[in-house]
């Protein structure tokens, strides 16, 4: 299997973990079918740009069943969103990087590019949906593998001045999207952090490092206490 090949897989293994359904499913690389060229033009879609580049798509037979299985069946969750958790998870295996937004849009272009590797999904035989993930060219030198040292190195060169997404996070905690639509002025969400403990400091959702929380000038900043190796691995 080509180091395209393998990636490819990687990404759709972490994509249906997190992908809401009630059964596991399972992807089987293919190159397409009747069913899923009717179905194209309605995928979520979102490109990833850094060490590897990527432009990545899901097309669901039944969106309906995602949604109830994932408990956002509510006007106030669109079909992509619920969906790009799985999507950012598939990004994962890529290395650092930029997850752009989540879109429907017609992917046909996507699905059927020679370069594009194309996953059915399923369970008990039958399709779910599929999963497409397009590696683009970043011009970097041949030899290595994706998401080495040494591409990572030369690629991210490429994106110096692209504009990401620092946040503090100072704990966190799973709810079901039932209980976020429920939630009222004056409730309580107890986090997973006792107080005093160390503020998580995330790079476009990735932790890069731990600090603690000070005021300057009445706004709140962070004072940071640690950097944690996956940042120093790609500098």
């Amino acid at each position: 299997m080509t180091d395209t090949g393998v990636l490819s897989a990687a990404a759709v293994d972490a994509l249906i973990r997190v992908l809401p359904t009630g059964v596991p499913l399972r992807a089987v690389e293919t190159h397409g079918s009747s069913a899923l060229s009717a179905r194209v033009g309605s995928a979520a879609v979102a490109s990833f740009v850094g060490a590897t580049s990527a432009d990545l798509a899901i097309v669901l037979m039944d969106p309906a069943a995602f949604d109830a299985a994932s408990g956002s069946a509510s006007a106030l969750v669109a079909s992509h969103d619920v969906l790009r958790p799985s999507l950012e998870s598939a990004a994962g295996v890529l290395g650092v990087g930029v997850l752009g937004d989540t879109r429907v849009e017609d992917a046909s272009s996507l699905f059927m590019d020679a370069e594009t590797r194309v996953f059915e999904l399923g369970a008990a035989g039958q399709v779910s949906g599929w999963f497409a993930l397009r590696v683009r060219k970043n011009g970097a030198a041949t030899g290595g593998a994706p998401g080495s040292t040494s591409s990572a190195v030369s690629n991210l060169g490429r994106i110096n001045n692209v504009w990401m997404a620092l946040t503090v996070e100072i704990g966190h905690t799973r709810m079901p999207v039932r209980d976020v639509l429920s939630l009222e002025p004056g409730a309580v969400i107890e986090l997973d952090r006792s107080a005093g403990a160390p503020a998580d400091v995330m790079l476009n959702g990735r932790l890069i490092a731990h600090g603690e929380i000070v005021v300057v000038d009445q706004d709140y900043a962070i004072r940071i206490t640690q950097i944690l190796d996956v940042v120093e691995g790609a500098s």
